[in-house]
């Protein structure tokens, strides 16, 4: 996260160019929503797993980062690829996101103008928000947006296996019963690439297809790099002041 927003300030700086970045967790990651309470989550079952907790400089609910391939376009706010609306930007983006996952052979589409349904309020049951990426109805990339500094800033995750019900276990729950029924809703409502193909998808085949498709959608030249001595040297310190600081991640 942190190197997403020190990404974001050296694209609106001009000190490096609108960037696709795509890239995994090792060790697993729970990343709350913005405004999310830090109170949703079982800190106790989060560290006995040895998982990592993070907040998002964007909004949304609970996200498990583990077995997927996350991707962040990030680009100056008048970028063909993200200028107008958020809905405008989401709607170009989802075009890139939906000609990968066909590359892949997943028959996906962007679906529009659907509500959000959730449990016990810390975790999205995965009914797609406007151009949320879905296969035979359940949503396989889920995004969020950031506007800031003059620059977007927008992120997603791409699950491609794994049990997806893994996350009710690091997040409150005063009844059990109530854990059990919404791991069941989950899988009603969301899908990893494994499910939906039969086997399980290799990060690299998946970020190949991500920047062709992203190439190829908005004409564009990607060059294959690695994050500047400028973005590293911020991206630590924001760890420092931010990301890694218990007033941000734990606010309520």
């Amino acid at each position: 996260m942190a190197l997403d927003e020190a990404i974001l300030e050296a694209v609106v700086q001009w000190q490096a160019p609108p960037t696709l970045r795509l890239y995994a967790w090792n060790p697993p990651c729970l990343s709350l929503g913005y405004a999310q309470s830090f109170s949703d989550v079982d800190i106790e079952a989060l560290e006995a797993l040895g998982w990592d907790i993070v907040r998002r400089p964007t909004g949304g609910r609970a996200i498990l980062h583990t077995d997927e391939l996350t991707y962040a376009v990030i680009a100056p706010h008048d970028h063909p690829i993200v200028s107008g609306s958020v809905i405008e930007s989401y709607r170009r983006i989802a075009a890139a996101l939906v000609k990968a996952l066909h590359d892949l052979g997943l028959l996906a589409r962007a679906d529009r103008e659907y509500g959000q349904i959730e449990a016990n309020g810390a975790v999205c049951f995965e009914v797609p928000s406007n151009y949320e990426i879905t296969v035979d109805g359940k949503k396989i990339i889920g995004s969020a947006q950031a506007r800031r500094l003059q620059g977007v800033l927008q992120h997603g995750s791409f699950p491609l296996y794994g049990d997806l019900t893994r996350i009710v276990h690091v997040l409150r729950y005063d009844d059990p019963q109530q854990r059990a029924r919404d791991a069941e809703r989950l899988l009603e409502h969301a899908t990893t690439a494994e499910r939906v193909l039969g086997y399980p998808l290799a990060w690299e085949t998946a970020a190949e297809a991500f920047a062709r498709a992203f190439a190829e959608t908005f004409d564009l030249d990607l060059r294959e790099g690695f994050p500047s001595p400028i973005e590293m040297q911020r991206a630590e310190a924001l760890v420092r002041e931010k990301y890694a600081n218990p007033s941000w991640i734990q606010h309520r």
